[in-house]
């Protein structure tokens, strides 16, 4: 008899959440770039997804494996960019403003995949990922622009964003635990 594997996905969508929350928070206009948004990057957006991710790969989920693993290593690479120029370990990064345009419109487009993915899965997850998508161009077009008022708009947005992932985790842990529907997810 094989044992029963636990979900990955709330440790996934939390860290991913309250990242994105964090730092949309940080382009809503509220807080500047700190510390706790970087280790927050590195440690529960970026390896905590990544170890989602793996856990997904065990259980046979192809779509949680490419998403968690994927944007755990968004998170490290966005904290990278932000920090490598800071100790001299290269140039450009997030300083080349047009040019992290087209980073963030590239992880808009798997986004927009990664958002066709999840037509068949529940109502939650599709927002999710269709406010990711949303968030990544109009970080994009902020980039591109140089537009405050585009990227506030995006803050905000990115903050809806995060809160429905951690509303999806909180569910998922919720529901199996309770073994009875407490948060709908659709």
């Amino acid at each position: 008899m094989e044992a029963k594997l636990s979900n990955p996905a709330p440790l996934g969508l939390m860290g991913f959440g309250m990242t994105t929350v964090l730092l949309n928070l940080h382009n809503a206009g509220f807080f500047p770039v700190s510390a706790m948004i970087l280790a927050m990057g590195i440690f529960y957006g970026g390896i905590a997804q990544v170890i989602a991710g793996i856990l997904e790969f065990k259980k046979g989920n192809t779509f949680g494996t490419t998403a968690f693993t994927s944007y755990g290593l968004f998170w490290i690479t966005l904290v990278a960019l932000w920090i490598f120029p800071e100790f001299g370990w290269a140039k450009g990064g997030a300083t080349e403003v047009a040019f992290m345009g087209w980073y963030l419109f590239l992880w808009g487009v798997f986004t927009f995949f990664m958002w066709l993915g999840t037509l068949n899965k529940n109502k939650v997850l599709q927002f999710i990922f269709l406010s990711l998508w949303i968030l990544f161009f109009l970080l994009a077009i902020r980039d591109w622009t140089g537009s405050a008022l585009i990227g506030t708009i995006a803050g905000w947005e990115g903050i809806v964003c995060g809160a429905s992932a951690i509303y999806l985790a909180m569910a998922e842990v919720l529901n199996e635990t309770r073994g009875k529907v407490i948060l709908p997810i659709g």
